[in-house]
C-alpha cells in the first residue's frame, strides 16, 4: 500500500519514536509469534539508530499465570495460559536482540494492556521532553498500534505510522488497518516510509 509521506512537513527535535512491542515474546518459538516481525526488523533498527535518544520501546507485559487480570482479561488468560510468564519466562518480555543495544539512551515503557497511555508513564515521560510528534513502528498494526496511534491523536499529537516498519500476525486485517489510518483518519494520521522519516527528520 502506498505511503501518503509527510505531509505536513519535516519532523524536528519535539519528535519522538514510539516503537511498541517488539518483544522477543512476539518472535519465533513463542505462541503469540508474528511472522512479519523479522521483515520489519531492519527499518525499524535504521530508525532507532537515527534517534535513540529520541526513542521509546514499549513492552507488552502479559500476565504471570492463568486467570489473572481485571474482568475480560481473566478469560483472555484462561485461553491463553501458554502465553503468561510462568509458561514463557522473563526473557519472553526483553526487546529482540536488534533492539535492545538501543537502551539506555532509548527509554522503554511497561504496560499490561493494549494501549501505553492509560497507566500514565509515557504521558510523564513525554510532557518534559516537550513531544508533540510521535513516530510509531512496531506491531501489532491491528492491537497495539492501534491503541497507541488513538491515544496520541486523542492528546492531539502529530501522529506519523512508518508503513513499513508496522507488522502484524493477521495480513488481512493489517491491510484493513492501514486502508483505515489513511482513509479515516487522513487528518489526524500521516502513513509514511522509513526512507521519508529519516530523509525528514534532521
Amino acid at each position: 500500500m502506498a505511503a501518503q509521506g509527510l505531509v505536513h512537513g519535516p519532523l524536528g527535535a519535539t519528535c519522538l519514536h514510539l516503537c511498541v512491542d517488539m518483544q522477543r515474546l512476539f518472535g519465533p518459538g513463542y505462541p503469540w509469534a508474528v511472522p512479519r516481525l523479522e521483515k520489519v526488523l531492519p527499518a525499524i533498527e535504521a530508525l532507532c539508530a537515527h534517534r535513540p535518544e529520541r526513542t521509546v520501546f514499549t513492552r507488552f507485559i502479559p500476565a504471570a499465570r492463568a486467570g489473572e487480570g481485571r474482568g475480560a482479561w481473566a478469560r483472555y488468560y484462561r485461553r491463553w495460559a501458554s502465553a503468561t510468564l510462568e509458561e514463557i519466562g522473563a526473557d519472553a518480555i526483553r526487546l529482540v536482540p536488534a533492539l535492545e543495544r538501543f537502551v539506555p539512551p532509548a527509554g522503554v515503557i511497561d504496560k499490561r494492556v493494549y494501549s501505553p497511555w492509560l497507566e500514565g508513564r509515557l504521558d510523564g515521560l513525554l510532557a518534559p521532553a516537550e513531544v508533540d510528534t510521535v513516530v510509531i513502528t512496531g506491531g501489532e498494526t491491528d492491537v497495539c498500534v492501534l491503541a497507541t496511534a488513538l491515544g496520541a491523536i486523542d492528546r492531539g499529537f502529530r501522529v506519523i505510522l512508518v508503513a513499513d516498519a508496522l507488522c502484524s500476525s493477521s495480513d488481512e486485517t493489517h491491510d484493513a488497518l492501514m486502508e483505515l489510518y489513511l482513509n479515516r483518519f487522513s487528518e489526524q494520521i500521516e502513513v509514511a516510509n522509513t526512507e521519508e522519516v529519516l530523509d525528514g527528520w534532521r
